[in-house]
């Protein structure tokens, strides 16, 4: 039985590869952070009691700030596996913090390379690398694509991702980049733009929410589904020398388009709903990134399985369900309460 650890799982990612795992058959052990609150209800359909028997999925507190936890816990566990998606992955936010996101996306992960340097133990790393890191870099973007990070959080990914060649390069180790496009789902967080949508659709439709506040709308992102994103985290793991890989559908999409698919799915005309906030604009924009997939296909055998208009509709009857809607019944209260703004 193969063992992997996972920073991170109660995050969208972390849960829908703990999930991938133990269908495959693997113990699993997550990294959670302390809170006076429950954080985990990502993972309240997999969670097993510790105190019976077989329990193939255990949770340890720590965190990326905390090296000697991190240490401890990787000589305790010993996994096969170290998936590293731990971060603080919001990009505003990061403007607005960014000495601690600097902590934990970059340093964080140089504490866990020391870790596993430092136990001397056979494992794998992988490290959550994203788009963001090229930045303006022309689209469509590869492997060999020049970063130009445009963000405190793309800035530390950036830092990340060379870490992770030099400790591969310097002491050997099987530690793997994926540099994965915006991959969404029902398990997104209600701040990303994405979800912050579809979760907006259902509240209007439901009669709880007059207005949708976005920013750039003309800024264009290849969409993909998580769920699919995490086989590829795995198959790199797989591979027989460690790589980098670029992940994504090969199509981009622009914020207003998402707009305009995931109100019509209810009936509705997204434009008499949303309006553009100038607060939400960051200080440095990115405007256009779409992945350049001929690698992880070629190599990994990858390729994305969910469509952008089903990834849209599987996110937005998610969050009617949320507010005790059936698309059938968003479909006709949502014209009916808004007969003007029909599409």
């Amino acid at each position: 039985m193969k063992r992997a650890l996972i920073t991170g799982i109660t995050g969208q990612d972390g849960s829908h590869l703990a999930e991938h795992l133990l269908s495959l058959g693997y113990e699993v052990h997550g990294v959670i952070r302390r809170a006076s609150t429950f954080n985990t209800n990502r993972l309240d359909h997999i969670y097993q009691d510790p105190h019976e028997e077989e329990v193939r999925l255990r949770l340890h507190y720590g965190d990326l700030t905390d090296g000697s936890q991190i240490a401890r816990l990787i000589r305790t566990v010993e996994p096969d596996e170290i998936y590293n998606l731990a971060a603080q992955s919001h990009v505003a936010v990061s403007f607005q913090q960014p000495e601690y996101t600097g902590n934990v996306d970059a340093l964080g992960v140089v504490r866990l390379l020391e870790a596993i340097r430092e136990a001397r133990i056979d494992t794998r790393l992988y490290q959550a690398g994203t788009s963001e890191m090229f930045g303006d870099s022309p689209p469509p973007q590869n492997e060999k694509t020049p970063f130009r990070p445009r963000s405190p959080y793309a800035a530390s990914k950036v830092y990340a991702h060379w870490m992770v060649a030099n400790y591969r390069e310097a002491y050997g180790l099987f530690a793997v980049n994926g540099i994965l496009f915006n991959h969404e789902g029902e398990r997104r967080g209600e701040t990303f733009v994405t979800r912050k949508i579809t979760r907006a659709v259902a509240h209007i439709a439901a009669g709880k929410q007059d207005k949708l506040f976005l920013g750039n709308l003309d800024a264009a992102r290849d969409w993909g589904y998580a769920r699919d994103y995490v086989k590829a985290m795995h198959r790199m793991l797989q591979m027989d020398e460690p790589d980098d890989y670029v992940i994504g559908t090969g199509e981009a999409h622009t914020v207003r388009e998402f707009c305009e698919r995931a109100f019509s799915i209810v009936g509705l005309d997204w434009e008499a709903f949303v309006e553009v906030d100038p607060s939400y604009f960051r200080p440095t924009e990115v405007e256009y990134l779409q992945a350049d997939t001929t690698k992880a296909r070629e190599v990994l055998g990858w390729k994305p399985e969910t469509t952008f208009e089903a990834l849209v509709e599987l996110m937005v009857v998610s969050d009617l369900a949320e507010v005790g809607l059936s698309l059938e019944e968003a479909r006709k209260q949502a014209p009916a309460r808004y007969p003007e703004s029909t599409l």
